[in-house]
């Protein structure tokens, strides 16, 4: 009997032993649970997180610049090699042989300075000559006319004195010039352009030996189309600029118009005057002539890289709102770098895309990351 106690005794104890187990295995089980919900409250969080930086990585990126307002012009665009208004070129007016050159091309030189020399021994005995016997007829003349004056001599042989010694101070006159065109000299102020002899060289007077320009006066001559003839006076304004000099703008003007039309070429010749700033252009140059017809004041700019080309239009998008409306403008005066635009969809300081626009919708959200400072602002 106490050992059938003993055992229900023990069946008794592991079962509540047993249950009192699993009783704290489920508590247990609840924990993790919680710390599981926690786990994904933080993962919501994060989520949302990168909705945000999903949200601000859809928007576009963009370069912008502001719409100005300034002058623009209306031209005709020509092009032309440069002159000098003042240029010559040097010839020998007698044969000999080259024993001195004094100049260099390059150098600057006066006007009547000798540039060079041709052997001269032969001219110089024939202007001594020519002296001596000017001389020897200037003292018979002196002679004769204390005769005249003393009534010892006829006027008839007088005369033939004087006649005499005239004829020898012509012969020593003509005997200097030839000397003289010995010494080669500039006809003009400015700077050799070319020296085509060397010492030793014999030359003929028709050997061109120097070239002489002046580079203070330059002009550029165009042809411009016959359409355009009553739209040109002399000492309109023009501009001048060359590729080699980035771009640089010289002021110009129309110096003269010929009166004539090329009836084959159907182009009549316009000379412009350049202002040679800094004598920085230099004869020869190919440079682009702008020949200006009219000229819009306070007119609205648009920068031509802000402008995206549809067949025969013109579109830009302007960015409000960080949103990107397609707006098509109506083009007036344009010139290398901007556009005037004449409808007033566009205003004045308005934000234009210049970069990231190419392939864009209408009414793209964007994000504005660089602002171009405005280079077509007057």
């Amino acid at each position: 009997m106490e050992r059938r106690f003993l055992t229900i005794f023990n069946i008794l104890f592991f079962t509540v032993f047993f249950l009192a187990s699993c009783g704290s295995q489920g508590n247990t089980d609840k924990v993790p649970n919680k710390a599981e919900g926690d786990s994904s409250s933080i993962d919501s969080t994060k989520k949302a997180g990168d909705g945000e930086k999903e949200k601000h990585s859809d928007l576009i990126p963009v370069e912008v610049t502001s719409v100005s307002v300034g002058e623009i012009s209306n031209f005709i665009l020509l092009s032309s090699n440069l002159e000098t208004e003042i240029q010559a070129d040097v010839y020998a007016r007698a044969q000999g042989i080259v024993e001195q050159i004094f100049t260099e091309e390059g150098r600057y030189i006066a006007k009547d300075s000798v540039m060079l020399k041709l052997e001269a021994r032969e001219y110089e005995i024939a202007v001594n000559k020519a002296r001596v016997e000017y001389e020897k007829q200037m003292s018979i003349y002196n002679r004769q006319k204390v005769m005249l004056d003393e009534k010892l001599l006829s006027q008839e042989e007088f005369d033939q004195v004087k006649f005499t010694m005239e004829a020898a101070k012509y012969s020593l006159d003509d005997a200097q010039l030839r000397l003289d065109y010995m010494s080669i000299t500039s006809p003009i102020s400015g700077w050799v352009g070319e020296r085509l002899t060397k010492i030793g060289a014999r030359v003929q007077p028709t050997d061109k030996l120097f070239s002489v320009v002046n580079k203070t006066q330059v002009i550029a001559v165009v042809y411009v189309p016959e359409k355009n003839i009553n739209e040109l006076k002399r000492n309109q304004p023009a501009i001048v600029t060359s590729e080699n000099l980035n771009g640089e703008i010289f002021d110009a003007y129309i110096k003269r118009i010929s009166p004539v039309v090329d009836p084959s070429s159907g182009t009549f010749k316009v000379t412009v005057g350049v202002k040679n700033r800094g004598k920085k252009l230099k004869p020869g140059m190919f440079v682009n002539v702008h020949l200006i017809i009219d000229t819009h004041t306070d007119a609205t700019l648009i920068p031509k890289t802000a402008v995206i080309y549809e067949n025969e239009y013109m579109n830009v998008f302007v960015v409000r709102d960080n949103i990107a409306s397609k707006i098509r403008i109506i083009p007036g005066f344009q010139d290398s770098e901007k556009i005037e635009c004449l409808n007033a969809a566009i205003m004045p300081n308005d934000k234009v895309i210049v970069v990231g626009q190419a392939g864009m919708k209408d009414k793209a959200k964007v994000r504005i990351v660089a602002e171009r400072e405005n280079k077509t602002k007057n």
